[in-house]
């Protein structure tokens, strides 16, 4: 039998309890809702990997930088910079969905989305396409076609060459790192260096070359690094690195000494247009400093070794960008 109402209780309900209007968030609702937040932007950060965004707009600016010092700024290098943002969001989202497989065989990225099912592969693939067409479109916009034709070329290696290499042959880290340098090309293209160039003006692609040059070579030591902590997820995910095929790491360790003694002859040249004595002291500390570290690995090879190399990689780089920016514009 159904209880006769609760007068007493409605008129109370009537009476203080606002009948329009939101009703206040219980404290557990509250925790789902930033608990959501904080899952949506851990995965559009897995998603576009913003730290491998940073570095090509560095190496963008520098690019610009040491082509045209201090006539970079304005409302088209923003426009530049977030058109790149996108393009290389869309070249981590597509590398994303050709290795979902491959990405689900391993801890370090079984959780990114598309491996891990929560973006499915068609909403992924438009998303890609619409990054990469818009990014396309506000550099062409903010600076010519030809900066973002090397945007492009940049996403087509990464993405159609580089990828899936990882699956067929240990050569995919000498390819990877063109794609890893290709984005000097955009900043240099972006400041009119052809036309630079064209006029007599050397210098800014003197510095370029060098830069897109130190690059290059320096993603050897740094992925060689990366390949030999993670040989074993590499190994059961069938991917190629040099690490899986030469198990005693001898190869890797060759092929990052050579690279980074290579540097440091290279990273001088970046002090030549300039003339400055720091650009160059800077580059020689950096480029021996990470000569060291590498050698360390090549001697030891073991993670400890490994995990230093990488960690010192990083503050090369940042090393020498910021010193080629601080030090570098050509006189």
């Amino acid at each position: 039998m159904t209880p006769p109402p609760d007068f007493a209780s409605d008129f109370t309900v009537a009476t203080f309890v606002p009948t329009a209007g939101p009703m206040p968030m219980h404290p557990s609702d509250s925790t789902r809702v930033r608990s959501r937040v904080a899952m949506i932007a851990a995965d559009i950060s897995r998603l576009t990997r913003p730290r491998i965004a940073v570095m090509v707009l560095a190496t963008v600016v520098a690019g610009m930088w040491l082509t045209a010092g201090r006539g970079v700024g304005g409302t088209a290098l923003f426009w530049l910079l977030l058109g790149t943002t996108l393009v290389a969001a869309s070249s981590s989202i597509a590398n994303q969905i050709l290795e979902r497989d491959a990405d689900r065989l391993m801890p370090r990225t079984a959780r990114r989305p598309i491996a891990a099912g929560r973006l499915s592969v068609p909403t992924a693939t438009m998303l890609a396409t619409l990054l990469v067409a818009a990014g396309g479109l506000m550099i062409t916009l903010a600076a010519g076609w030809q900066p973002a034709v090397a945007a492009l070329a940049t996403w087509i290696l990464y993405v159609v060459v580089y990828t899936p290499m990882k699956m067929r042959s240990p050569l995919n880290t000498a390819v990877g790192a063109v794609s890893g340098a290709l984005p000097v090309a955009i900043g240099w293209l972006a400041a009119d260096g052809p036309a630079r160039l064209a006029a007599g003006d050397a210098a800014g692609a003197l510095a370029v070359a060098a830069l897109g040059t130190v690059l290059y070579l320096w993603q050897f030591p740094h992925f060689m690094a990366i390949a030999w902590l993670y040989r074993s997820q590499y190994a059961a995910a069938g991917m190629r690195m040099l690490t899986v095929d030469d198990p005693s790491g001898l190869r890797a360790a060759g092929q990052a000494l050579a690279a980074s003694l290579a540097m440091l002859p290279v990273s001088l040249v970046l002090a030549v247009p300039s003339g400055s004595i720091r650009l160059f002291l800077a580059a020689a500390i950096a480029s021996l400093v990470y000569a060291v570290a590498t050698g360390s690995f090549a001697v030891r090879r073991d993670d400890a070794s490994a995990r230093t190399l990488l960690f010192t990689s990083l503050g090369t780089l940042l090393a020498l960008l910021t010193a080629s920016v601080v030090f570098g514009p050509p006189v």
